[in-house]
């Protein structure tokens, strides 16, 4: 068995690509472009967390074999697939911070055209080299919902309309041009599986929390940790401004509730579904990747009575919020699939956070350099 993984030097590719290596007995290809790393530079920020070099961080892991490629390049993604013909790919390559992607429309293209050209890449490259058994995992985003006031079915939305009734797509209501991008997979996939009929996963991913999985600790090897506005979640940012001795900026109210997973979940459902394959249902398994909507203020409230374990003092601060959303909104989704697949929540908030400061407190100084980062202005037009 061979599993292709994208995305495998990210923030959630890296401790997955370590899970699999130590779990399974099978050859692990990981595939990157290091793009990451070049964005986060371009927006003035670091990594908190200090990881090696490509070479070097995939070199010390014995069954992990890494290519370097870009999966928007056609001819690159047909040599991949024809070569290892994997019986698994787990896509986790994207661009995907909503922000980066909205600073002009230079770049709002080019995470379109990088986004879902990846998508349509490796499907078309699975049905054309006749792979039609390889079991397809894209990890798309939460983010594809929006924020309806209605509970958020794990899959297709039951309609009835005028005597009759039918399961349909969920409407693309991302709020970013990146979100739109995982919408776009989401449609692609689905004429994908009705044209080529193979097995197909989506793992709609929440904001996820936590920075150390038992692999990472046992390499010694963490995974990257963005903070600055592009591409640090609004968890990140927090634990960071905590860090740094900077106010923890919630906007109005911020009693809107936002989906959330912790990394530990993420990534042991991500492995459990290369194990476990395909439900062999007609259709796509869709898996709501969220443990329970959190509060953005019980999340900085959560984040400040922690921080009191490592002497931060952390002061939660309101502001007027910038945005047009509503500060109240509850949000419900259903992830009866998704907790059945992980077994049940392995990680709460409060722990979550708790390793999150644990780590981060070790580079207070770096973060503080760089705390600068935390407001949008570094990326511009030019």
């Amino acid at each position: 068995m061979t599993v292709l993984l994208t995305g495998a030097d990210g923030y959630l590719g890296w401790p997955t690509a370590l899970r699999l290596a130590d779990r399974l007995d099978e050859r692990i290809v990981c595939v990157d472009d290091f793009s990451r790393r070049d964005w986060v530079a371009e927006s003035g920020s670091v990594s908190a967390t200090r990881i090696d070099g490509p070479e070097e961080r995939f070199g010390r892991v014995e069954n992990l074999s890494l290519i370097e490629g870009d999966l928007a390049d056609r001819d690159f993604v047909l040599q991949l697939l024809d070569t290892h013909e994997p019986d698994t790919v787990l896509h986790a390559a994207a661009q995907p911070s909503a922000p980066y992607s909205s600073i002009n429309g230079e770049r709002a293209l080019y995470t379109q055209r990088n986004n879902v050209s990846m998508a349509l890449n490796l499907l078309h490259g699975l049905h054309e080299t006749g792979l039609s058994d390889t079991h397809f995992i894209e990890t798309t985003t939460t983010g594809i919902y929006g924020a309806p006031h209605f509970p958020i079915p794990e899959g297709g939305l039951e309609v009835d309309r005028k005597g009759g009734s039918d399961e349909v797509p969920f409407p693309a209501m991302g709020g970013s041009w990146y979100h739109q991008t995982k919408s776009f997979d989401a449609a692609n996939m689905r004429l994908a599986e009705s044209q080529f009929d193979f097995p197909m996963s989506e793992v709609r991913t929440a904001i996820v929390y936590g920075t150390e999985t038992e692999e990472t600790q046992a390499h010694e090897s963490p995974t990257r940790f963005d903070f600055d506005y592009y591409f640090g979640t609004v968890v990140n940012r927090f634990c960071a401004q905590a860090v740094a001795g900077y106010p923890i900026t919630v906007y109005g109210k911020g009693e809107q509730r936002k989906p959330m997973v912790s990394l530990e979940d993420t990534v042991e459902s991500l492995v459990r579904l290369v194990e476990q394959g395909h439900s062999d249902e007609d259709g796509i398994d869709v898996y709501n990747q969220v443990t329970r909507p959190v509060a953005i203020v019980e999340l900085a409230e959560t984040i400040a009575e922690v921080g009191d374990e490592f002497d931060l003092n952390a002061e939660v601060k309101h502001y007027e919020n910038p945005r047009n959303e509503d500060e109240e909104h509850k949000m419900e989704m259903e992830n009866e699939r998704f907790l059945e697949l992980v077994g049940g929540q392995r990680q709460e908030l409060e722990a979550g956070i708790r390793d999150v400061l644990g780590t981060l407190v070790e580079e207070q100084d770096r973060i503080a350099a760089h705390e600068d980062r935390f407001l949008p202005g570094v990326l511009t037009d030019e």
